[in-house]
């Protein structure tokens, strides 16, 4: 299991929003590439960065914090928000990139998404955000009449790498992720699925490595990680010591 830490950025500096409302921002650190140094130094393996901005935007807009980060940490990243087309695609992955979050853009024109994974194996993931199970577009700003479920269906023999479902009604508010519908939405697409939205404490993290939960392939930490909630070495060691516990397990010697 990979846990991802999260930098939100928003004109700029690394924020948390609560339940994705841009006027319920809080500022965690102006320098979003000292945040990215900070995680790497905790002993994290990947970053996942969201553009706020450029969700609203539909272009990204915080290209120049997301070039700061990359030039500090030696990581793989993953990136989303604002990811409309296959030139924003082929950009940031040209800037070293490790794999694309498309959002907005999996409920409008599926066939780019399908068209992106084909183009740039391993490097797409499906950003899916759900109010009450309907997914949300526009950088939560509206709400479709699809199903997480439906729309995660929709790409089971696209290529997608992974997609990352976020239960909005949880996000930022550190009150524990929605195990049981990110299991329904894994089990059902058959693509890695990332948990996303309310990770509260190292119990999430225990909960995340129990046999049911071996084929999500992580989760997103954000404010927990901010507020101190989450110890990240603590974390990240009951990580490292359940898979090599899974390979002695599996070793037939």
């Amino acid at each position: 299991m990979i846990l991802f830490p999260a930098i939100d950025l928003k004109e700029g500096r690394c924020v948390r929003l609560v339940q994705g409302d841009m006027n319920r921002a809080t500022v965690f650190n102006d320098s979003p590439a000292d945040q990215a140094a900070a995680f790497v130094e905790q002993g994290f393996s990947w970053l996942h960065v969201v553009d706020l901005d450029g969700a609203f935007a539909g272009k990204p807009v915080n290209a120049t914090a997301v070039d700061d980060i990359l030039a500090r940490i030696d990581i793989p990243v993953q990136l989303g928000g604002g990811i409309r087309n296959l030139a924003t695609v082929e950009g940031w992955l040209g800037k070293g990139i490790a794999r694309v979050i498309i959002g907005t853009a999996a409920v409008r024109d599926p066939a780019f998404v399908k068209e992106a994974a084909r183009q740039f194996p391993g490097k797409v993931a499906v950003g899916i955000d759900a109010w009450d199970g309907k997914v949300a577009v526009e950088g939560w700003a509206e709400t479709s009449e699809l199903t997480a479920v439906e729309l995660g269906k929709q790409f089971e023999d696209a290529g997608v790498a992974a997609i990352i479902y976020t239960d909005i009604a949880r996000d930022g508010l550190v009150q524990g992720l929605n195990i049981d519908s990110t299991l329904e939405l894994a089990r059902a697409a058959g693509i890695p699925v990332i948990a996303s939205g309310g990770l509260a404490s190292i119990a999430d993290v225990k909960r995340l490595l129990e046999p049911d939960c071996a084929i999500l392939e992580g989760a997103i930490t954000g404010r927990a990680l901010y507020d101190g909630r989450l110890d990240p070495r603590e974390a990240i060691a009951l990580i490292t010591d359940a898979a090599k516990g899974q390979t002695i397990a599996g070793d037939p010697r």
